[in-house]
């Protein structure tokens, strides 16, 4: 957890060095991201890339546990790669040469069960599996009682049932999902089966471990619950979009706006700010690259949503914003 005076120096840093460019829109993103809570806004954050496996959890929990984040969409990859870390951290191992490695490196490091992210490894054993066999068993019973949850109330089944605090292999004031059940903010989780609990789900099913992949709610499940917040939230509050990344986690929870106005043909107002910290960049039909004003033409977003898009490394900036806007306070 960052000290006050700690996010204070940051916040005075960027103030003085962040004039121009990326480093500009850095600084007024984060202001304008302050703004609007000070305005009793709320804010939605959604991940995308390996986001958990670099440990943004040090200082997302800090915006979470201090009410800065009240929704939360992530890949399935960055739900359960949170809970990897806490449990098996000290079995990671980092590859700080990565991109000289051969391809018999690499199946060396598969050998020893150790799957890469850039220069980063999962253990596959002390975290991906340890974690595999408590989720099955609350499958069973979940199966057996007839009842079906979100991937996420799952795994805050899994935090607080199955993993006692004396397996934490880190300070759990550092994970972003132990901070989200704290708070108990929904994290909305489209395409779930795009993770390894999601493969390891539909294995259980086909070994009829459990009667069906049904045992977890869907993503159109997930959809119909993020309409239901957002008409809910929006009622006395502007709803902002903070974007990490592209990819489903960002292009799933940005439609809700337009699917409510545009398909149940009621009326409730766009996304009030607008922020995406991305290294893709504008291309053909990139809609991760894609500028804010793009969003426009879909009903995302007004013509006077303060909207930015920082080109970057999100493992870079995020943190620098997240002390910035805390330090607002």
């Amino acid at each position: 957890m960052n000290t006050k005076e700690q996010l204070k120096a940051v916040h005075d840093f960027i103030d003085h060095n962040y004039r121009h460019f990326n480093s500009a829109v850095v600084k007024d993103a984060s202001l304008a991201y302050a703004n609007h809570m000070k305005k009793n806004g709320k804010m939605m954050i959604t991940l995308a890339g390996a986001m958990s496996t670099a440990e943004l959890g040090i200082s997302l929990a800090d915006m979470i546990r201090n009410d800065k984040v009240q929704i939360i969409c992530s890949t399935g990859a960055n739900l359960e790669e949170d809970v990897f870390n806490l449990i098996a951290h000290d079995h990671y191992e980092r590859v700080p040469g990565y991109r000289y490695l051969s391809a018999k490196d690499e199946e060396s490091l598969l050998e020893k069960k150790l799957n890469r992210v850039t220069d980063t490894c999962i253990p596959e054993e002390e975290a991906m599996r340890k974690t595999e066999r408590k989720l099955i068993d609350l499958w069973k019973k979940a199966d057996r009682e007839g009842k079906r949850f979100f991937p996420y109330e799952f795994i805050y089944q899994l935090l607080e049932n199955e993993i006692p605090v004396s397996d934490y292999q880190i300070d759990p004031k550092d994970s972003w999902v132990l901070a989200a059940k704290e708070k108990n903010i929904p994290i909305i989780v489209p395409g779930w089966e795009d993770s390894t609990t999601g493969n390891v789900l539909v294995a259980a099913a086909i070994r009829k471990e459990v009667s069906s992949t049904n045992v977890v709610k869907s993503g159109l499940e997930a959809m119909i619950f993020l309409i239901d917040w957002y008409k809910k939230n929006s009622k006395d509050a502007s709803i902002g979009f903070f974007q990490i990344g592209g990819g489903i986690a960002g292009d799933f929870p940005i439609c809700t706006v337009p699917l409510i106005n545009q398909d149940l043909r009621e009326d409730y107002p766009l996304w009030g700010y607008f922020c995406q910290i991305s290294d893709s960049t504008t291309s053909y039909g990139s809609y991760s690259g894609a500028v804010p004003n793009e969003k426009i033409t879909w009903g995302k977003i007004h013509k006077e949503t303060p909207s930015f898009v920082i080109e970057s490394d999100a493992t870079i900036v995020a943190p620098l914003m997240f002390a910035y806007i805390l330090a607002e306070d």
